[in-house]
């Protein structure tokens, strides 16, 4: 079986999810390629076919598309097999022009499966499938589904329609897309991220008994992630009395940086609050490691990898009660919710937590590692994905 997967760019070392798919499928004898836009220096895991060059030079250009329709035409029928479908969509002929040679990599690919890794990359590719005979899937992320329709309301629409299986990393994301469109009747399968158990660091012994409790975030500095809720909880963590650092690992937008920023010198936290800005695979883990207490306030999240690598670690961990937080973490065994937007609750979780004896605090670990080796191990995930593409 021959299985094509779209992504923007081959995966880096760190994201397992990509990665360990690939070796999973290719050690039960499938062929796997990828097509994207680019590919990084190194990657070798299966072969990689880019997408046509754009330039902004109209000589060049004119180049690009004289060899790119030259070769399609080496595969005239799947060429005329998409030009027609795109027409059945009441697609023009100038629009139809333009989409050839953007998706003129993937008409040309030999595949049974045509996978794209997020819903947002099957947009403008809708019919390729159908053309080139293979199936589609595509699998939802928290940005395809909580985000992007927002600003695109029915961006979905043409996928539906096509999509001949989904994968979901959550059940919250499938019952949101059913929400945005998709029949209820459309083949799918819940596949979690998985944790590389082996890769990851010894986490020091639990406990939060230290004269400064160490507290970390992993997320974007953008809106959805709630950094402001939690930047909010450490005022009151302090007007409490209590002594800890928040330290906030990742970079984002200039506005919301500076907003995020600003918030601390109002609520005068310079120096409980350390932006750590974008730090390595290795150093985020390194800090994770010596972490007393996990927080993510995201006001949604589809799944959220940082959390599943925070529990593999044994931390205790606080995150919001919404989107997929709820089946990524079960509350009161191996972390705690709070209500979602409201820092006073944040405030009251954390300091639950702070007073529970260190016995409490061991037994949460260990639920947490053995839930994590159990259900979101590397080797369940590939076996997951086998039956995805073959049942």
């Amino acid at each position: 079986m021959r299985i094509g997967v779209v992504l923007s760019q081959t995966p880096g070392y760190s994201e397992t999810f990509f990665n360990s798919k690939i070796k999973g499928l290719q050690e039960n004898g499938m062929e796997v390629r990828i097509y994207c836009q680019s590919k990084k220096e190194g990657f070798k895991l299966c072969p990689a076919i880019e997408s046509p060059k754009v330039s902004r030079n109209p000589i060049l250009q004119a180049w690009y598309f004289l060899k790119e329709f030259s070769i399609l035409l080496l595969h005239l029928p799947v060429l005329l097999r998409y030009i027609k479908l795109e027409r059945n969509e009441g697609i023009g002929m100038i629009q139809i022009f333009k989409k050839t040679y953007l998706n003129a990599h993937l008409l040309k690919a030999k595949v049974d499966w045509l996978h794209f890794g997020f819903a947002t990359m099957a947009l403008g590719s809708e019919t390729v499938a159908k053309a080139i005979g293979a199936k589609m899937a595509v699998s939802f992320r928290g940005f395809d589904i909580n985000v992007y329709p927002i600003k695109h309301p029915e961006c979905y629409k043409n996928l539906w329609k096509h999509v001949d299986k989904v994968h979901s990393i959550s059940q919250y994301l499938l019952h949101k897309a059913i929400s945005l469109g998709l029949s209820v009747e459309s083949p799918f399968a819940i596949i979690t991220p998985a944790v590389q158990l082996d890769a990851l660091p010894m986490p020091k012994t639990i406990t939060t008994s230290s004269e400064s409790i160490k507290i970390v975030t992993i997320a974007r500095l953008t809106w959805i992630k709630g950094l402001d809720v939690a930047i909010a909880a450490m005022g009151i963590l302090k007007e409490k009395g209590i002594n800890f650092t928040y330290y906030i690992i990742g970079e984002g937008d200039q506005n919301y940086t500076e907003r995020y920023k600003f918030m601390v010198y109002e609520l005068g936290l310079k120096e409980e609050v350390v932006f750590c800005g974008k730090l390595s695979h290795k150093e985020t883990l390194e800090h994770l490691t010596t972490a007393d207490l996990y927080v993510q306030p995201s006001l949604n999240e589809g799944f959220c990898n940082a959390v599943l690598e925070a529990q593999a670690m044994g931390k205790l961990i606080i995150a919001s009660n919404v989107g997929g937080l709820p089946e990524n973490i079960v509350d009161g065994k191996t972390g705690w919710l709070f209500e979602n937007l409201s820092s006073e609750s944040l405030t009251q979780q954390i300091e639950t937590v702070l007073a529970l004896s260190e016995a409490d605090k061991k037994t949460i670990s260990q639920n947490t590692q053995k839930r994590i080796i159990e259900e979101f191990n590397i080797e369940k995930q590939q076996k997951e994905f086998i039956e995805f593409y073959t049942l």
